[in-house]
């Protein structure tokens, strides 16, 4: 068996490795960098840089790491009074979801500083996560599955029910389409089928949650009614797969969204239907009463939502 001292070294040898490039970028003048506003790079060092030569844009070469022949156009350069950071404005928003390769001439001792500018990954599938749960939320900012919604949101008990059965479905349906599209439709060019595959695929996920609903719990089964069928095509759950396709989103990625997505589903179900359950004791004029209400709340609650825009958590 392996003995304590055996395991620390093996440990820190482990750790050494994963700290070095870290402390390889520390040694150098580039000691930490950023993304800042939409269109700005962010960047500190270790000591203090000749103003002249950092804000010459000339000395400049940025470009994303998945696509490096194409040099993003820097505007301008802003240097701290204490010349120890630096702000880089580009002329158009950066994409913040992929690694930016930043190139400096002239800084330095050596010929040119190299670093690379990436979000947090975790921080990137959590913003993913909540992107998809609040802030682009199917039902109110996207408006799909209406039908559902409206049908299924009358009392908590089969709103929480339906909105669990979405989310399974959503999550299943994700990534079997992801494996479908990586491994299957792409190789051999057949993505022009995708919709009907993932038609197929979100079929054999509902006809699966059908049979067990029914032998394990028969009566949220038979309160479903017929909207437990409408979920096969439903446009919520079609949508997940297509948004993965177009943005080519990995596994991890697919299955935050579909999380997300269905988790959002959930939420607004629920809301619905508590407003609803507090509205069968409200005084409602005979005009504006079921499905006129119902859209008034509905557009209330995304009115809501739109708050939401805009928010970036990382």
């Amino acid at each position: 068996m392996m003995n304590g001292k055996a395991l620390s070294r093996i440990l820190g040898a482990a750790l050494a490795l994963l700290f070095l490039p870290a402390v390889l970028q520390a040694a150098g003048i580039i000691s930490d960098n950023s993304f800042g506003d939409d269109n700005e790079i962010m960047v500190e060092f270790s000591t203090p840089v000749d103003g002249e030569a950092v804000q010459n844009t000339d000395n400049y070469t940025v470009f994303e790491e998945n696509d490096p022949d194409i040099r993003l156009k820097l505007e301008e350069v802003v240097l701290a009074p204490d010349n120890m950071s630096a702000s880089l404005r580009f002329a158009a928003p950066l994409n913040t979801t992929q690694t930016h390769v930043v190139k400096i001439e002239g800084i330095s001792g050596k010929a040119e500083e190299i670093f690379r500018v990436s979000k947090s990954y975790l921080g990137y599938l959590f913003s993913v996560l909540i992107g998809s749960l609040l802030i682009k939320n199917f039902v109110f900012t996207k408006y799909l599955g209406l039908c559902v919604f409206f049908g299924t949101s009358k009392k908590k008990t089969t709103a929480k029910g339906m909105g669990v059965v979405f989310t399974l479905v959503m999550v299943a349906t994700g990534i079997m389409s992801w494996f479908f599209y990586q491994y299957v439709l792409k190789p051999y060019n057949l993505t022009f089928l995708q919709i009907v595959v993932f038609i197929g695929l979100t079929s054999l996920t509902v006809q699966a949650i059908d049979t067990i609903l029914r032998k394990v719990n028969p009566v949220l089964f038979n309160s479903f009614g017929v909207f437990l069928v409408l979920v096969i095509a439903n446009c919520v759950v079609i949508a997940v797969p297509l948004i993965m396709a177009s943005n080519e989103y990995n596994f991890f990625e697919t299955f935050m969204l579909s999380l997300g997505a269905g988790g959002g589903f959930l939420l607004a179900l629920y809301l619905m239907s508590s407003v609803s359950e507090r509205m069968r004791l409200a005084k409602i004029p005979p005009t504006f009463q079921g499905l006129p209400i119902a859209f008034i709340v509905a557009g209330q609650f995304a009115m809501a939502f739109l708050g939401f825009s805009g928010l970036k958590l990382f």
